[in-house]
């Protein structure tokens, strides 16, 4: 998509747009139905805690006045810890009903397997007390620029507040844009992991990466940033 790009804070009206890019983008950058046919759980899962305790801290990508990408971010880790270790409990009940109910077809049941099974291993080591962030855009703007302006205002928020370090974690495959592109603002890869849930359904070997940048210096900031953070 053509247009201006534009980062700012996220809306409770951009709550159901958030949740479809995060369906639309699960499955490496593509739809997550293939995988597991549950739009409404898998978004809850991953977007649940930012949109509900952390919304001053999630930012939304437009592009052209349309709602392209979202960054997610986190600055009470635990917080965020105790929220998840509950709502994953009440997800869980949730699939286990509804695994019952509809049932879930042979693909979304595999997936539920893994998660219970593997997921948990398969997630690389990241500072435990730092901010984290999530950062997703659709294939229309996945562009550095609109990822560049999403994590450079996210950096700038930090800073602001004091934190020293933030860590981000990210998928990564065949020939796609991974490490380089946070390594330009001055993050490193500390661990790294297989994602075993995509084997078979990829002929690439899937990675879930950790970055991690100390903020001490400040972050590079750019004008759209200072203005969206100062």
């Amino acid at each position: 998509m053509d247009g201006p790009i534009l980062i700012r804070r996220y809306r409770p009206d951009d709550r159901p747009v958030v949740r479809r890019i995060c369906a639309d983008t699960g499955f490496l950058g593509r739809a997550i139905d293939p995988v597991f046919e549950d739009r409404e759980l898998f978004a809850d899962y991953l977007t649940g805690y930012y949109a509900r305790m952390e919304p001053d801290a999630t930012l939304v990508c437009e592009v052209g006045g349309v709602v392209m990408g979202y960054l997610l971010g986190c600055r009470r880790p635990l917080i965020n810890r105790m929220y998840q270790l509950l709502a994953n409990l009440w997800i869980a009940a949730r699939a286990t009903y509804r695994c019952w109910q509809r049932p879930y077809g042979r693909a979304s049941r595999a997936f539920l397997r893994w998660v219970i099974f593997k997921a948990w291993r398969e997630v690389p080591a990241a500072p435990r007390l730092a901010p984290h962030f999530h950062i997703n855009l659709l294939p229309a703007a996945r562009n550095l620029r609109g990822a560049r302006l999403l994590i450079l205002a996210f950096l700038a928020l930090l800073h602001r507040e004091g934190h020293n370090t933030v860590y981000g974690q990210m998928v990564t495959f065949g020939t796609r844009r991974g490490a380089k592109l946070f390594e330009r603002y001055g993050f490193r890869v500390t661990h790294r992991k297989e994602i075993t849930k995509f084997r078979g359904l990829t002929d690439d070997r899937v990675f879930l990466s950790t970055v991690v940048k100390d903020l001490r210096d400040g972050p590079t900031l750019s004008a759209p940033a200072r203005r969206l953070i100062g």
